[in-house]
């Protein structure tokens, strides 16, 4: 098919299809289209070739140039995960993840939205690390969409003290829950600092050599709840009592106050009289954090 031949929107998806091929092993643009055609002829359909450069050359441009951008800008958001699965696997993983999940939005923020389930769906591209990588990069990811997800009027302590059971609340867009199977919110933190150290003493580098996984300290599987937010354009990560993260989850669903309680405790080993006096304090936390707000845009509450 030539391009003339072609409405606009077959011509963008042919010239989709080619930008967005994996590269060869050496990073150059595949011989053969996903269709077995070759892409030399597909090239020929759309680009013309000029007295340098041969209509595949002049394609391979785009092909290459596509794939070192949504490899970097994806290596930007899960330095930590590199560190822990080493450049190599962590480069194998990153080539497959972006074939199944090639970019599809206007902004390469979105590029790693899906890559904590994929990850955990594909265990063999993070080998005996695995747990512990989806892990890595689901409280990366949480560090994404509490950096820039949006922010609603909060509300005070003394607004909280005027609800009651069948009060209904919301939690403020950014605010990121995550129940772990290991607590590798420290090793993510530790990795992230000694990336940007990393960074800030080798400077801008054009080329990195291979680097192994990062030796870990023995980190042992336990269960940690964790909630990723921001204040003041940073972001933060505090852990959660099992009860304080169940409340939470519950808010978020939509239940009333009363019912989320009791959804936070339904398994609790607390007494009555000590959970009266967790609940306080969470609240006094949640007000000082700015985590609670109304469920509607505006600040009044049904009560």
């Amino acid at each position: 098919m030539s391009a003339e031949s072609m409405d606009l929107a077959a011509l963008q998806r042919e010239m989709a299809m080619a930008v967005m091929r994996p590269l060869t092993a050496d990073e150059q643009m595949q011989q053969q289209a996903a269709d077995g055609r070759s892409m030399a002829a597909v090239a020929e359909t759309f680009i013309a070739p000029n007295s340098r450069l041969t209509a595949f050359e002049r394609l391979e441009i785009y092909n290459r140039q596509y794939w070192f951008r949504v490899l970097s800008a994806l290596a930007e958001d899960f330095p930590g995960l590199r560190a822990v699965l080493g450049s190599r696997r962590y480069d194998a993983l990153a080539i497959a993840y972006l074939t199944a999940h090639p970019s599809r939005s206007f902004t390469l923020r979105n590029l790693g939205s899906k890559l904590p389930l994929w990850l955990a769906a594909n265990p063999q591209y993070a080998g005996r690390r695995h747990r512990l990588a989806v892990d890595v990069a689901r409280i990366e990811w949480a560090f994404v969409e509490a950096f820039d997800s949006a922010e609603r009027p909060p509300l005070t302590l003394e607004q909280i003290a005027t609800l009651d059971g069948n009060s209904r609340l919301a939690l403020q867009p950014h605010l990121r829950l995550l129940m772990l199977e290991y607590p590798a919110d420290e090793l993510v933190l530790a990795l992230h600092m000694r990336e940007k150290r990393q960074t800030s003493e080798a400077g801008v580098e054009l080329e990195e050599d291979e680097e192994p996984p990062a030796e870990l300290s023995r980190l042992r599987r336990r269960t940690t709840w964790l909630a990723a937010h921001r204040i003041d354009f940073s972001v933060y990560y505090k852990r959660l009592r099992p009860e304080e993260y169940l409340t939470l989850s519950a808010i978020r669903e939509g239940l009333p106050l009363s019912e989320a309680v009791a959804a936070g405790f339904a398994e609790s080993r607390s007494t009555e009289g000590r959970r009266a006096a967790q609940v306080r304090d969470w609240f006094a936390d949640w007000a000082e954090l700015g985590w609670i707000c109304a469920p509607e845009l505006d600040e009044s509450i049904a009560i």
